[in-house]
């Protein structure tokens, strides 16, 4: 099928026409890049009153598609459903009559313009995509019932995934919440726990050290710290280690490890990550430990991953850690180990870990049909845009 092509700027207003904050209503809705999430969806908006804005901002409506022409790899595009003002660094792009708005929503998500925008943004540190460049982007102009159809069912394929995202959110809350209905505040300890410091129940925190990366495959691969910030141990974030490094044991990633970055930004310091399970060869780099429990002690590690991700006690750690450079921080060994913690009953954290590995079940089924259903999104947009759909 042979479809008329176009670019986007004879399709499409590049529509930057800006206004001072004081120039508008109070409560006129804001985004920043912040506030656009790689999914498409938007995270709740802040106004003009409450960000204390000082500079001119973009307009935008519901007609728009807004582009994040920072960093552009992070796939900062959204549809608003609302009227507002933007930060400069996101582009409104107004569809002419002739372009469908949610059919050029799609096309600029799908990985070769991403890919387009990412290879033609120029900066090292911050790279952005120039407004003259995305002009210039070519579009696939089938005519508009058939754009509209090819929209349609790439949100419907899309919708699919956002359910299976947000039931996999839900189980996460059951967990949070049946930690704190079990257990109570970590931090006021208010069932009134006995309190030991880690270093009761831990004998040491073993850790990697900083080796420089190989770019030939080799049987081991290291962590980066990313593996573990999400709260959720992900061994594809890792690279692979010079051929003659010889690996320690005690680097070696176990099922049933848990780890904690020591080193990272304020935000992101002691995040901590539960392994249920690892490929072998994947070893701990500098800037992650993993606990070794002493021999008896009555600990679950569940139950200490579970506490680790109540935001309350995850600022008490963070204010644990040191640094003086810019905002990356550092927790010292002793300062991790003299951590206070609330130590229930260990009859009590086990009947808790026996609930989390029941849902982890439910997860794991959740997270393969998530998969699918990703892998089939994925060719409903490779065939989208090629007349193949």
């Amino acid at each position: 099928m042979s479809w008329k092509t176009a670019q986007l700027c004879d399709v499409a207003l590049l529509d930057r026409k800006s206004i001072h904050p004081r120039e508008a209503d109070a409560e006129t809705p804001y985004l920043g890049l912040e506030h656009l999430n790689a999914d498409g969806s938007i995270d709740h908006s802040q106004t003009v009153s409450t960000q204390e804005l000082k500079s001119n901002k973009f307009l935008f409506t519901d007609r728009h598609v807004l582009f994040g022409k920072l960093r552009p790899y992070l796939r900062k595009i959204v549809r608003p459903s609302f009227s507002g003002v933007c930060s400069t660094d996101i582009i409104p792009i107004l569809p002419k009559e002739i372009l469908s708005r949610d059919y050029l929503f799609h096309f600029l998500r799908s990985p070769s313009m991403v890919g387009l925008a990412t290879e033609r943004s120029s900066g090292a540190n911050l790279p952005r995509l120039s407004p003259s460049q995305l002009a210039t982007f070519t579009i696939p102009l089938p005519p508009l019932p058939e754009q509209k159809r090819i929209a349609a069912i790439l949100d419907a394929a899309d919708a699919l995934r956002a359910k299976r995202r947000e039931s996999l959110a839900q189980l996460d809350t059951l967990l949070q919440s049946t930690f704190i209905e079990m257990f109570g505040d970590p931090v006021t300890n208010s069932m009134g726990w006995e309190v030991k410091r880690l270093s009761d129940i831990v004998e040491r925190l073993d850790g990697g050290k900083n080796v420089a990366q190989s770019e030939e495959p080799t049987k081991y691969r290291v962590l980066k710290v990313s593996a573990v910030t999400s709260g959720v141990y992900r061994p594809d974030e890792s690279k692979y280690l010079p051929a003659d490094f010889k690996v320690p044991e005690s680097y070696v990633v176990k099922s049933g490890d848990l780890l904690i970055s020591r080193a990272n930004t304020v935000d992101l310091i002691g995040a901590t990550a539960y392994v249920w399970s690892t490929p072998e060869n994947i070893a701990l780099p500098d800037k992650i430990w993993k606990f070794i429990w002493k021999r008896g002690a009555e600990i679950e590690p569940l139950f200490i991953y579970y506490l680790s991700q109540n935001s309350d006690f995850r600022r008490l750690l963070g204010s644990r850690a040191s640094g003086t450079s810019g905002s990356m921080k550092n927790i010292a060994k002793p300062k991790l180990l003299g951590l206070p913690i609330p130590l229930p009953p260990h009859s009590l954290q086990q009947r808790f870990a026996a609930i989390v590995g029941s849902v982890e079940q439910q997860k794991e089924r959740a997270r393969a049909h998530l998969a699918e259903l990703d892998a089939l999104f994925a060719s409903l947009q490779s065939r989208a845009f090629v007349g193949e759909l």
